[in-house]
């Protein structure tokens, strides 16, 4: 995860003008909201297929596989640079799709759970929270003129400390009432964690395509638009699920 937070650059080549960059700027950033749109999409049609397969639901929900997904979010976080990066489109590609279909399968039986208990508003109304919220914060991120880029690293401790805290609440916070005001507070913390996040990844992918644009070629741009794409989608996505926690809590009451 904290790999997501390094700001990769690309190969010398040939410089462009700035009067190319800014005419590309709009489009390369438009094309990474559509492939984070379709990410979304994507995980969507992952977590309705498996809702339409309970015993696959089941084993996820109440088996090892959940960590196994939990990993393997995790992992893709942490390497994402190097796959993107180092490989073809084709590899950026697949790691992107793997990514969110493993997200899909992972917040799959949290969805279900909102379903069966005849809270499937509060999943629209999470979703449309999250979606202004990412979308507000990430226009703050490309209009301001503070340099957020130097806060990388300090996002990336404040996200590892997070997934800590969640993983000690989940294995050793055991009464319900304790439980349920840990859950609150750190969906509150995240909600606000991201928010800040997707400020600063947003003005992070801007940056990427300057310096790819003046010193890289087409295919380092495209892998940079789809690394664009996975870090906002990763952003996004987790914004949701907190702010979804958040609404069945306060339902709860």
């Amino acid at each position: 995860m904290a790999e997501v937070f390094t700001r990769p650059t690309g190969p010398l080549g040939g410089a462009r003008t700035s009067g190319a960059i800014d005419q590309g700027l709009r489009s390369f950033m438009l094309g990474t909201y559509n492939y984070m749109a379709l990410g979304v999409a994507g995980t969507a049609a992952v977590v309705m297929l498996l809702m339409a397969n309970p015993q696959v639901m089941q084993a996820i929900a109440l088996g090892p596989m959940k960590w196994v997904l939990f990993a393997g979010v995790l992992g893709l976080g942490w390497f994402a640079p190097k796959l993107f990066y180092s490989g073809s489109e084709v590899m950026a590609h697949g790691a992107y799709w793997l990514y969110c279909a493993l997200w899909g399968a992972l917040i799959a039986p949290m969805i279900a759970m909102f379903v069966s208990h005849g809270m499937a508003g509060l999943i629209g109304q999470a979703f449309f929270v999250a979606a202004a919220t990412f979308a507000v914060t990430s226009v703050i991120g490309y209009t301001m003129k503070t340099d957020m880029l130097g806060w990388g690293n300090y996002l990336s401790m404040a996200s590892i400390g997070l997934i800590i805290a969640m993983l000690v609440s989940f294995f050793f916070v055991t009464d319900p009432g304790t439980s349920k005001l840990v859950s609150f507070g750190i969906s509150s913390i995240v909600v606000i964690l991201f928010t800040v996040i997707t400020a600063f990844e947003t003005q992070a992918i801007k940056s990427m395509y300057i310096e790819n644009a003046s010193y890289g070629g087409e295919a380092q741009l495209k892998r940079s638009s789809i690394f664009g794409a996975f870090m906002l989608y990763g952003s996004f996505v987790t914004l949701f699920i907190h702010i979804l926690n958040l609404l069945g809590l306060a339902n709860q009451q």
